[in-house]
């Protein structure tokens, strides 16, 4: 074993020197692997980053949450069909409210879009507005950060109070805190009685979160009109393992409620958080596929090149190659000194790949979220490793099979 080691060590100084004397010869034939590991750290990077941020996203959904609705979030075939459906009512919740057992917590929401938030002549635009119950806490993972969320009576009575988030905080209250202040939403006076804590943009940044506005269900009305088509039943399960038990227990519960016949289709959705991440795996997928073929492609034609390149370095040492085995070379030295280079070689350019990936993610990371994890590092070290091993395989096979008497003849 130790004399393997010392054989390593000078093939290694062999193989650098070889590569030394050749620098530009060098760089041009790591040019494919360069290219190839630039393309896969780059999609690795993108694609990881992108997921982190979807979950991170989506997480605000709750994945033992249920969310009954008139039509499914991930809508295919004719729009139509979902359209033409019967709205979700408050009272359908009330009813579905008193059938269903498999719950920790159920609450109606009504939402709206870009509604204008005034104070003191001051004015900024919400991301979203809520109408909802007191549940509704429970059913999402809105903490507060300040003051109090609204209660039962603040519900059943429409009290005009509402949560405001950290970008209408910042807007309207730099100076001040927001705690019991009257805001006006479409010229109606709300007072504020909580803040949310700061949750960052929502749907890979389709809309922050901390524009959000949560108020009664029967106040939202008074300023958005009757929104109730665009109600949701939201469900807390509570267990992820119920999950399936409780989403027919519901569909069970609103055939009866919608009256829908047997043998006819559901006219309802029920949805989940599962739903947004099997739409972006396959959308992902799809991507990775066509980011790993360009890669093979690169990968490929570098390999081709370095291949040739072997080739020629095996033809150009032929005498030296003669010269190691007459005094002594085994067969199989030959052969690592030759694999060592080829892998060299591409390491070498997976190194200089990776040095350019690095600052590119950070330009991507401007536009898209990017993460370049060390096993993405590691990963391409590896690629280049074993496409030097493989590509170099062949001229190395030929050069430690040459006749030494032939090599040292060999002009």
């Amino acid at each position: 074993m130790k004399n393997f080691f010392i054989e390593f060590g000078e093939v290694l100084a062999i193989a650098l020197r070889a590569i030394r004397a050749n620098k530009m010869r060098s760089i041009l034939t790591t040019l494919g692997i360069i290219i190839g590991i630039v393309a896969v750290t780059t999609m690795s990077t993108a694609i990881i980053g992108l997921r982190e941020a979807f979950l991170s996203s989506i997480s605000s959904l709750g994945s033992d949450v249920l969310y009954v609705s008139k039509s499914p979030w991930m809508a295919r075939g004719n729009w139509s069909l979902y359209r033409n459906r019967k709205n979700i009512t408050l009272e359908q919740y009330e009813k579905l409210q008193t059938m269903i057992k498999t719950y920790d917590a159920i609450a109606p929401t009504i939402s709206t879009f870009g509604l204008t938030v005034k104070y003191n002549g001051k004015s900024v635009t919400s991301s979203v507005v809520y109408g909802t119950t007191e549940e509704y806490q429970r059913t999402s993972t809105i903490e507060l950060e300040q003051g109090r969320f609204m209660n039962e009576i603040d519900v059943k009575a429409g009290r005009k109070v509402c949560m405001i988030g950290q970008d209408i905080v910042d807007e309207l209250f730099p100076f001040e805190s927001p705690i019991n202040k009257e805001v006006k939403l479409n010229g109606i006076p709300f007072k504020v009685i909580g803040i949310m804590t700061k949750q960052g943009s929502g749907f890979l940044g389709s809309f922050s979160m901390d524009g959000m506005i949560i108020m009664p269900l029967k106040a939202f009305t008074t300023i958005a009109g009757d929104e109730r088509g665009r109600l949701t039943i939201n469900v807390k399960v509570g267990d992820v393992d119920k999950l399936e038990d409780a989403k027919e227990e519901i569909r069970g519960a609103m055939r009866v409620i919608r009256k829908v016949p047997p043998g006819k289709d559901d006219d309802f959705a029920i949805n989940q958080q599962e739903a947004f991440k099997q739409m972006y795996d396959q959308t992902v997928g799809i991507i990775a596929i066509a980011g790993i073929v360009i890669t093979a492609l690169s990968l490929f034609v570098g390999a081709i090149g370095i291949m040739n390149i072997m080739f020629v370095t095996v033809t150009e040492r032929t005498k030296e190659i003669g010269i190691r085995k007459a005094i002594g070379a085994k067969t199989w030295s030959i052969l690592l000194q030759f694999l060592v280079e080829a892998a060299l070689l591409c390491v070498m350019g997976g190194l200089v790949g990776l040095l350019i990936s690095f600052p590119l993610s950070l330009i991507v990371n401007q536009f898209l979220p990017t993460t370049l994890p060390w096993t993405v590092a590691a990963m391409a070290i590896m690629i280049s490793a074993i496409v030097g091993v493989v590509s170099g395989f062949l001229p190395a096979w030929k050069a430690s099979r040459l006749n030494p008497v032939d090599a040292l003849r060999y002009e």
